[in-house]
């Protein structure tokens, strides 16, 4: 049971999170192309694989499972913003925008592709010497 209370926990900083930079993104960029978004999976992406790198018994800062769950399940589950990717990609093609739409899924997909390899590797990096 404690386990859930703190990936609720972690969900919602998450949200609150999500929600904050979704906001500077739109005030920076405007809201034409769901760049807030974008950013969001990226950066969740990243944070991701660098806790699956660091978090573990072999990693630089070895965590509790419940730690992992925390970081990993909570708060970027609540971060990263999959759903809100979908129903925008939606808009854009009922929008008639198709290249921007199209856009939007090659850039997430592999902007965070990158980036969940980029977190994992600067992870491993800060593995302690053996």
């Amino acid at each position: 049971m404690q386990a859930y209370l703190w990936i609720g926990l972690g969900g919602a900083l998450g949200s609150m999170a999500r929600h904050w930079s979704n906001g500077i993104v739109a005030a920076l960029a405007g809201v034409d192309f769901p760049w807030g978004t974008l950013l969001i999976n990226v950066l969740g992406s990243f944070i991701i694989g660098f806790a699956a790198a660091t978090m573990g018994n072999d990693g630089r800062f070895p965590m509790s499972i419940t730690a992992q769950q925390f970081v990993m399940v909570g708060v970027c589950g609540g971060y990263t913003t999959f759903s809100a990717f979908s129903l925008q990609t939606l808009a854009l093609l009922q929008a008639g925008q198709v290249p921007a739409a199209l856009g939007n899924v090659g850039l997430s997909v592999g902007l965070c592709m990158v980036a969940v390899w980029l977190g994992y590797m600067v992870g491993q990096a800060l593995k302690p010497a053996i």
